[in-house]
């Protein structure tokens, strides 16, 4: 029992700790145990049907443009281009390196086996997979029974048999049916299970796949990629990303290749008009020589020869390098951004140009592999083409101040070269011609033998195509899975348990319309707070007798001490008793306050001023046929209506018969004379009349007392009512008033404690019928 307190709602605060929040709860730990434990019991059924998901991982190198590459392969690598690694993270990502990877692991047709609840994937237990001719335009099946034969390696479906390894006709499409490399390793776990295989579009499998696809950059200053996938089979998990890496070098391999097999196509169709012209200029001088029988030339003829070779061997140089021109111009003015045969700049010494069109080559490989990954729309892919497009101007421009720079020196060779001509006028004329045809043969030789070593080059390179990127770690799957979590689905599920039944309690006292704790009685009334009273499961009447150290019998001797706090002494020694309604209690309270008050050798009598429903004179078995209603009448002295209730220092002045009015007979100036007079004889002076909800007998009274006693039942008056009590108190209508807490229950499950606020609460109610019922009631 609390002393008496001040303060009301406006004063309360509304933090609440988390001890609070604790004593609030743990009346109901029986509940919650129930909850957690259904909610345990739900977390190991789903974790014992839950498939565990693993994740595989791969790593991959990347050789950036912007950084150094050592490796020694690159030095025969002609055709290779730096990649950047984010967009290789893309192409990664591409469906059309997934739907490669799921056409070549023929996961388009999954196998599955038939289990107690649900199926699970058949990856490694199944006995064959299958494989569908045209994967593209394959119709979806959904679950589809099939019997594996192992004696003659057969299959049956729908009480059909086909052989292995053999394209069949079914009524899903032309199927193939191969053994599955896994099964050897499984076969003990497949004898009695019964398998089915569906058909699914590779756009809806390659969509599911890259779901679940993480390609991530290692870090800002690497070049490594990191490929992760999960899945409930880590070995499938494993195939994917290993076929994955694979179709992506296969791919790589295959751009480069394509480019050096243009450019070898070109030296090789440059080779044979040269061997036709250098086998005609041989034969020439063959034919020159056995005719003319020539077999020296003079020295002054020599000298004039070595001076003409050289200038005619620069203006074969500048030819070439026009050639080269030309084929270059007509390669770039002759294509879209498209990689096709990019010509070697043989002869060409322009470093410029050969960065240029170096560019122009890396430009169109990537752009063509970006095409495969993105839509033409794609600011990427147009950044691409355009920096082509920027890209050939320039070049045409170079090409055109080379032609001029070659056009000029060959005309200066070839003048100095008419020069030493008329010089040879004076050589015989026959030695002149050998002269003139050893020189094309030379000139001939020259560009033989520069195409040759090309050519040489161009196969090498074409030989030792690798891709730009090297696999680091190859796919591996982890050792225990990382979904369900055992421990987080075990804390979350008691979480969600204990947050459910706080949500429950929550709910269901919000939705209560009664007083179920003294805190609500701060909120909705600042009168003070004298005590509280707790429920008694005898129901009797009296609980307060000489030596009875009960409970409850403390309580009430602890009221009996704080009437003192609210001011009765000697001279103020009248107690007015009161509630909202009827039934909460105020005649128990009145009699064992009363009853109290006598074990303290005081008199003491009791008032049944309730004139209505009078219930003092049924507990102590006194007739009321006389008694205030006849005194207020005049029929009756105030002597005359005091009577014994058979407990010392204890009396009563019973109600009388019920009157017509009796809100008239109180209010018609008798009642203060009968308290005078009561006065002079008692120590203590209760007065128990009628609630002030229904009549205002209690507002008349009130005034005529010294303390007014309102009492509040736990779990029985409504809310309302202390909500509509202050305006009332405010008026000063009941004087001096307390608050006392009345039949107060222990929350949930708890026996003993405070009970009114977030305790545990005092209640000796039986515990009848299942306990599993009671469980609920309680809550």
């Amino acid at each position: 029992m609390q002393q008496t307190s001040s303060g009301g709602g406006s004063d309360s605060s509304n933090e609440v700790s988390l001890s609070d929040l604790f004593y609030k709860f743990l009346p109901y730990w029986p509940f919650f145990v129930i909850l957690v434990l259904i909610s345990l019991t739900g977390a190991y059924i789903y974790l014992r049907y839950k498939l565990p998901v693993y994740r595989s991982t791969a790593t991959l190198l990347i050789k950036d443009d912007k950084k150094n590459s050592i490796d020694p392969l690159e030095t025969f690598d002609l055709f290779g281009s730096k990649k950047n690694v984010e967009n290789e993270i893309e192409v990664l990502k591409s469906k059309t390196l997934m739907q490669d990877v799921v056409k070549n692991l023929h996961l388009y047709a999954p196998v599955t086996v038939e289990g107690r609840l649900q199926n699970q994937s058949a990856y490694l237990m199944s006995p064959i997979v299958i494989e569908a001719k045209d994967p593209d335009s394959m119709r979806g099946v959904n679950k589809v029974p099939f019997h594996y034969n192992e004696s003659d390696q057969t299959i049956q479906i729908n009480q059909t048999t086909y052989s292995l390894n053999q394209w069949v006709s079914t009524p899903f499409g032309v199927l193939q049916f191969l053994p599955n490399k896994y099964y050897p390793y499984n076969r003990q776990f497949t004898k009695e299970n019964k398998f089915y295989f569906s058909l699914i579009s590779l756009k809806a499998i390659t969509n599911g796949i890259l779901s679940h696809l993480s390609v991530t950059e290692s870090g800002k200053q690497t070049t490594v990629i990191n490929l992760s996938i999960e899945g409930e089979i880590p070995r499938r998990g494993e195939d994917i990303l290993n076929e994955l890496l694979k179709v992506y070098n296969q791919a790589a391999i295959l751009d480069k290749n394509v480019l050096a097999a243009n450019t070898l196509k070109f030296v090789e169709d440059r080779l044979k008009y040269v061997v036709n012209e250098l086998d005609s200029v041989e034969g020439k001088l063959q034919n020159y020589k056995s005719q003319n029988r020539i077999v020296d030339l003079s020295a002054q003829g020599q000298l004039f020869l070595q001076t003409v070779s050289a200038n005619d061997q620069k203006i074969s140089d500048i030819n070439v390098q026009l050639a080269v021109l030309d084929q270059v111009e007509k390669y770039v003015k002759s294509k879209g951004a498209v990689a096709g045969i990019v010509p070697s700049t043989l002869g060409i010494s322009d470093p410029a140009l050969t960065d240029l069109l170096q560019k122009l080559s890396s430009l169109e490989l990537q752009y063509t592999q970006l095409k495969k990954i993105v839509p033409e729309n794609n600011p990427s892919l147009i950044a691409v083409q355009d920096g082509i497009e920027k890209l050939e101007p320039g070049i045409l421009d170079n090409i055109i101040n080379q032609r001029r720079n070659l056009l000029a020196g060959k005309a200066d060779l070839s003048q100095s070269n008419n020069q030493y001509s008329y010089m040879l006028k004076s050589i015989p004329e026959k030695e002149r011609e050998l002269l003139g045809i050893s020189r094309q043969q030379a000139i001939k030789n020259n560009i033989y033998t520069f195409l040759l070593q090309k050519r040489e080059e161009t196969a090498l390179s074409f030989a030792s195509a690798v891709a730009d990127s090297r696999i680091i770690d190859k796919a591996e799957s982890s050792d225990s899975p990382i979904s369900p979590n055992r421990s987080r689905i075990y804390l979350i599920a008691f979480f969600v348990a204990m947050a459910f039944g706080a949500l429950i309690i929550t709910v269901k006292e919000m939705l209560t319309r009664t007083v179920q704790q003294r805190s609500e009685i701060e909120k909705y009334t600042n009168i003070p707070f004298l005590g509280q009273v707790n429920f008694d499961k005898s129901r009797s009447s009296i609980v307060i007798t000489e030596g009875n150290r009960s409970y409850i019998a403390e309580q009430f001797r602890q009221l009996r001490t704080s009437l003192s706090y609210m001011g009765i002494d000697e001279a103020h020694k009248k107690i007015l008793v009161t509630s909202s309604i009827s039934g909460e209690g105020k005649s128990f309270i009145a009699i064992n306050l009363g009853i109290s008050l006598s074990l303290m050798r005081k008199k003491v009598v009791l008032i049944e001023m309730d004139l209505r429903k009078p219930k003092l004179t049924e507990q102590f078995n006194i007739s009321r046929s006389t008694g205030l209603s006849n005194y207020l009448i005049g029929k009756m002295s105030s002597e005359d209506l005091i009577r014994n209730t058979g407990i010392e220092n204890l009396y009563l002045i019973p109600a009388g018969p019920i009157p017509p009015n009796p809100s008239e007979l109180i209010s018609n100036g008798r009642v203060p004379e009968l308290l005078q007079y009561l006065e002079k004889t008692f120590d203590y002076i209760i007065v128990d009349t009628a609630p002030i909800n229904p009549v205002t007998d209690a507002f008349i009274i009130s005034p005529l007392t010294d303390v007014t006693l309102f009492i509040v039942r736990h779990a029985y008056t409504p809310k309302v009512f202390l909500s509509n009590l202050a305006p009332q108190n405010n008026m000063k209508s009941l004087k001096n008033a307390a608050i006392i807490y009345n039949g107060v229950k222990g929350k949930g499950f708890n026996k003993y404690g405070y009970g009114y606020g977030y305790g545990y609460g005092y209640t000796e109610e039986d515990s009848k019928g299942k306990w599993w019922r009671n469980i609920f009631k309680r809550i």
